[in-house]
Parts: C-alpha cells; sequence; structure tokens
C-alpha cells in the first residue's frame, strides 16, 4: 500500500449525464426543476465501480474534495477503479423541495441506467453520502456489492438535528430579509462549530479579547474566514432542502443487506458513536466496525487520512489487486 501522505491533486475525470424521467416524483409527491442528472466518473474505461459521494456540499467532483483519497495510486485507487460521483438533487439554483436520501438513490439508479450500470461494485458514502449509501442498499439490493459508511448512520439524532434546524431558520431569516449571502455565511459559521470539536478549537486558538465588545476573537476570524469562503456555493433554499434531509434520514439496518463496513469517530457529535454501534449491531451482514477517536470530530473523514485510506484500501484490496489486463478483460 502507498503511504498515507499521498499527495493532493484532482484526477482528470468526464462528466456524465441523465434524463430525469417526466413522471419521477420526490417521495414528498414534489417535481424537481432540474430535469437532468449529472455525474463524474474517473479512471480507467473499464473496471470495477464505486460510487463515492460526501456531504451535501460535496458533490460530484469526488476527487476533488477527496484528493487525498480518490487518485491514482490512492486508497481508492484510480490505475485500478472507475469512481462515479454525482451531484445532489436540488439543484444549486432550483427551488426548496422537501427530498429525501431514498430520493438520491433513485436518482443515482437513474443515472446508472443511462449509463448501462446494472450494479455497483461498492458505494463508499461519508457524512450524508452514507445516509445516500444506506438508502440505495436498503432501496436497491441487488444492485450493489458492498458498502462502507464513514460518519454516518441509519438515523439522525435530535440533538445533531436541532442544530440543523437553528441553521435552517437563520437560512430562512436571512433569505426572507434580502441578505441570503449574509445567511449562507453565518450558517456555514455555526455549522463548522458542530464539524470540529472542542479540543481543536483549544489548541488552534487563543482566547485574545478584541479591542471592543462585539469585534471576534481569533476562532470568530477561523469561522468568519470559512463561512465568507463558502457563501458563493450554494444558495439558501437548496441548503434548507438538503439540511432537511438529512434529519429526515431514516433506514432499517436489517434492510441493508450488502456486506457492511461502519468507520466512525468518538468524537463525532454529529453522528454519535453509539449510533453506528447500533447500525453495525443490527445490519445482518456486517463486515467491520471501526471506532477511533479524533480531534477532528466529525470532519474526521476527510482530515484522518492514514485511519481511513487504510480502511478503504483494506475494503477495496480486492479490486486494487486486479492485474490492468484482468481490468481490461
Amino acid at each position: 500500500m502507498a503511504s498515507p501522505n499521498w499527495p493532493i491533486d484532482e484526477a482528470p475525470g468526464r462528466d456524465v449525464r441523465a434524463v430525469i424521467p417526466e413522471n419521477f416524483r420526490l417521495e414528498s409527491g414534489e417535481r424537481l426543476t432540474d430535469a437532468g442528472m449529472v455525474g463524474r466518473l474517473h479512471g480507467p474505461d473499464h473496471g470495477p465501480l464505486i460510487v463515492v459521494a460526501g456531504g451535501i456540499s460535496g458533490g460530484r467532483f469526488a476527487a476533488r474534495w477527496w484528493s487525498w483519497a480518490v487518485r491514482h495510486g490512492g486508497p481508492i485507487d484510480l490505475d485500478r477503479v472507475r469512481v462515479l460521483g454525482f451531484d445532489l438533487a436540488p439543484g444549486r439554483d432550483d427551488p426548496g423541495v422537501t427530498v429525501t436520501t431514498t430520493d438520491q438513490a433513485r436518482l443515482l439508479a437513474i443515472l446508472l441506467d443511462s449509463l448501462g450500470e446494472p450494479r455497483i461494485d461498492a458505494f463508499v458514502g461519508a457524512s450524508y453520502g452514507g445516509c445516500v449509501g444506506l438508502a440505495f442498499a436498503a432501496t436497491f439490493r441487488g444492485r450493489i456489492g458492498q458498502l462502507a459508511v464513514i460518519s454516518a448512520a441509519h438515523r439522525a439524532h435530535p440533538a445533531a438535528t436541532a442544530w440543523r434546524g437553528v441553521q435552517r431558520r437563520l437560512l430562512a431569516f436571512a433569505r426572507d430579509c434580502g441578505r441570503e449571502a449574509e445567511g449562507v455565511a453565518l450558517a456555514r459559521q455555526l455549522a463548522m462549530t458542530t464539524y470540529r470539536t472542542a479540543e481543536e478549537f483549544d489548541l488552534r486558538f487563543a482566547a485574545t479579547p478584541p479591542a471592543e465588545a462585539g469585534g471576534p476573537y481569533p476562532v470568530c476570524d477561523y469561522l468568519i474566514s470559512r463561512g465568507a469562503e463558502y457563501a458563493g456555493t450554494t444558495g439558501a433554499d437548496r441548503w434548507i432542502s438538503l439540511s432537511d434531509s438529512l434529519d429526515r434520514h431514516r433506514v432499517e439496518p436489517e434492510t441493508v443487506r450488502c456486506p457492511l463496513t461502519v468507520i466512525s469517530f468518538t468524537s463525532d457529535r454529529l453522528v454519535p458513536v453509539a449510533d453506528s454501534r447500533e447500525l453495525a449491531a443490527r445490519a445482518p451482514n456486517l463486515c467491520r466496525l471501526i471506532e477511533a477517536p479524533s480531534i477532528f470530530g466529525h470532519d474526521a473523514f476527510l482530515k484522518e487520512r492514514e485511519l481511513v485510506g487504510r480502511a478503504l484500501h483494506d475494503l477495496l484490496n480486492p479490486f486494487n489487486t486486479l492485474q490492468p489486463s484482468e481490468i481490461a478483460a
């Protein structure tokens, strides 16, 4: 296996598209404004097909937002496997809709149909992507070989719903006041406090007070910069829809019959390790439950390269050890 310090460079890929049938309805009965589904394929023309999905801001560019993992010679080795990432519904400029993780799984199935792919060899999902992976495995049992979920479980925890609910109300308030971009930036700041841990903040930031009351402390400067960077990437309606989708998520673990790997972090406040343990205990075909501490909390799937990388390498090893001649066959 390669060193865990894989370089970060986005691998080239190509976009693939599918038309969403006119009669497609979300579970809510609503229709999507966008008539198309967009994905991105990386890797060789032939070989095992791995679907990779991340958080609600991840999208189809898996080799960008997870560049240390999805790369040539990496734990998801683009020399050996094909990787399919996909954009989540609704689109960036679409009005808000009530969408579920099962809806996202159904849309993924439409994209796979358009590619002539009746079955995927594996689904690797982190955060919201892990929830979609669970929904896909439960809904399309014959179309998936194995599933790995990282920082994700079969349900939304009420504490996580509480934090996300405040974010949604903040987004709606700013949108209705005509200050949507500022609302997105503030909601992102609040979200960042739930993605990371108090221990990390304590190590990184001094408690140096500002000159005047109301001014930013060092940790505030960090959050403000993250919020400003995110403000132009999505609209309030789309964020409200996807945030709400996380809180609607529920899959009975017993319905996930494919081989399952669960990777969780004891410091994750959004997906408590107890929920990961319950998922693993109830799943009928558990391969492995991995628990680890991390100073990065929910964001550990992005930051803990060695642990996550080795787990993914082990999971995908049967595919990674195929010779080029076998892939092309």
